[in-house]
């Protein structure tokens, strides 16, 4: 593990809902780590390194290949908390041979993401986080599956996955417009049925989510990289996750997330957890972030080599576990066994 670094991690959009979120989580880690917090406005910038006590500011232009930053700044990493629309902040990962991080490209955006990492195969780690809440979902649901196959011989079968926000926790104006861009290039949900990955759409894609309260409300399936990773990560051969927006949801985020499969000596096990936090999605978007991030820079676990990674690939869920608590969010196993249903 590598805990001296004089190079700086770059966060893309750092004065933002996400790229702040996580920058403080970040100082809060590793209070040695460089930060420089990047963004069009210099006042906000300021304002979010002050509020870290140690970081520089950077103010940038997504549209040039330099992303208008001043010739031969090192950078250890380059976190794209908004939409990285012309991949400039990719290729200038790439250019400079170091991890680069992205969350916002959706299911439906990461083939450049792919391509751009194919093509320079031994340049970057690319990791594409574009999961709900950064991947926080996704390790929270790979979390749970272990009960399956903690003594080995488990199987899990289905996977039914429901998060519901409250209709004012979509996000500050960056989330705002990657949720009207998703809405724009489909409005179809990925699904996996039968071990098939299937695109639903209308009633097909419509799913009941039961809130903690027992009340279910109408959920939609999404175009989301969570299905296929959370289907190739457990082998499950029926997968969904649901999104719905509730007024006055209390908790303002809620993530249910029933398993259905076998035990290790192969009898029938159903499990359903529940993720709460009482902030909202920002936290858990930010500690998905920070734990992707912390891994790429070399800060927990062994080094990453270049080519295209996910949270789950990167991330050691016992450590994800520890932090997920430390943040203020509640993971609980309930005794109820109800799937989410379809």
């Amino acid at each position: 593990m590598n805990t001296a670094q004089t190079s700086s991690v770059l966060i893309l959009g750092g004065s933002g809902q996400a790229g702040s979120d996580t920058a403080a989580l970040l100082r809060r880690w590793y209070p040695d780590l460089p930060l420089t917090i990047a963004g069009r406005t210099p006042e906000r910038l300021r304002k979010v390194a002050g509020e870290l006590g140690t970081a520089t500011t950077a103010t940038i232009d997504l549209s040039r290949p330099d992303l208008g930053l001043p010739a031969g700044g090192a950078y250890s990493a380059v976190i794209a908390t908004l939409w990285d629309n012309q991949l400039n902040g990719l290729r200038f990962a790439q250019d400079r041979g170091v991890p680069y991080l992205s969350i916002s490209s959706g299911l439906a955006d990461i083939g450049p993401e792919v391509i751009a990492a194919a093509q320079r195969p031994t340049t970057s780690p690319i990791a594409i986080g574009s999961h709900w809440c950064a991947g926080t979902a996704t390790i929270a649901t790979l979390l749970a599956a272990r009960d399956f196959t903690r003594a080995g011989g488990g199987r899990v079968d289905a996977v039914h996955v429901g998060a519901i926000l409250d209709a004012n926790d979509v996000g500050g104006p960056a989330g705002v417009a990657d949720l009207e861009r998703f809405a724009t290039a489909t409005t179809a949900g990925l699904v996996r049925r039968g071990g098939v990955f299937t695109w639903v759409n209308g009633a097909d894609a419509e799913v009941a989510v039961e809130r903690a309260d027992g009340t279910t409300v109408t959920g939609q399936a999404i175009a989301i990289p969570d299905v296929p990773s959370v289907a190739l990560a457990t082998g499950a051969k029926d997968v969904t996750f649901a999104f719905a927006v509730h007024e006055d949801s209390i908790p303002p985020v809620e993530v249910r997330i029933e398993l259905e499969g076998t035990d290790s000596s192969g009898a029938p096990l159903r499990q359903s957890y529940l993720l709460t936090h009482p902030s909202g999605q920002r936290p858990l978007t930010a500690l998905g972030l920070a734990l992707t991030a912390e891994r790429l820079i070399g800060r927990q676990g062994p080094p990453v080599a270049p080519g295209v990674h996910t949270p789950e690939s990167l991330i050691d869920l016992t450590h994800a576990a520890t932090h997920l608590t430390a943040t203020g969010a509640t993971f609980t196993r309930l005794t109820s066994t109800a799937a989410v249903g379809r």
